[in-house]
């Protein structure tokens, strides 16, 4: 039976890459260990302005470099693995750099991009973000940045022996250093600038 809608699924039920994979629903989901999470809806202005500035600084930033930018919808296998059945993380982050080329194919990235980010919207639940962090960090992401427009901060995270460590809150007057892509340095007004 072709998969068209949601509500065809058990959401009860776990799946992994290879089920999604067939899939031809419209609403997008992510999987956290084999279970969907259906994303919220199309993000307001405010925050595809913020996702544009991240965007086109880093890929300014990044212009001749190994490192890659995307940003979503673009699907993240957390696992990396060639067994679509084994794969059972897969998330579309609002934006990641993968810096190393081997990750990239014709689907996404397989294995954990160097820097993810998320920018939150009144629809991300706490019990996602919480989900998120804990996948991300599991799974070996490097640097983890939460972007929050209502209150202009970004909270950035480093992953140090497995575990990530939270730097202080970067407010709309500091810039925002990151630790994985050596150099670059972004002022917060150009991150929430309209």
């Amino acid at each position: 039976m072709e998969i068209t809608s949601l509500s065809q699924l058990d959401l009860t039920k776990t799946y992994n890459y290879a089920d999604y994979l067939t899939w031809k629903i419209k609403e997008r989901v992510e999987l956290f260990k084999g279970k969907i999470m259906q994303m919220s809806p199309a993000p307001a202005s405010k925050h595809q302005k913020i996702s544009w500035n991240l965007s086109f600084a880093l890929g300014k930033y990044l212009e001749n470099s190994p490192c890659k930018i995307f940003y979503a919808p673009f699907d993240v296998r957390l696992e990396r693995t060639v067994d679509n059945k084994q794969v059972q993380n897969v998330v579309q982050p609002d934006i990641c750099v993968i810096c190393d080329a081997t990750k990239i194919d014709k689907r996404g990235c397989s294995g954990a991009p160097e820097l993810m980010i998320e920018i939150l919207s009144p629809g991300n639940s706490k019990k996602e973000m919480k989900q998120k962090f804990e996948l991300y960090q599991e799974a070996g992401v490097l640097e983890y940045w939460i972007v929050q427009p209502s209150e202009e901060v970004i909270w950035q995270y480093v992953l140090e022996n497995g575990e990530f460590i939270n730097r202080k809150p970067i407010i709309v007057d500091d810039s925002i250093k990151s630790t994985v892509i050596a150099g670059f340095e972004l002022p917060l007004t150009k991150v929430f600038e309209s």
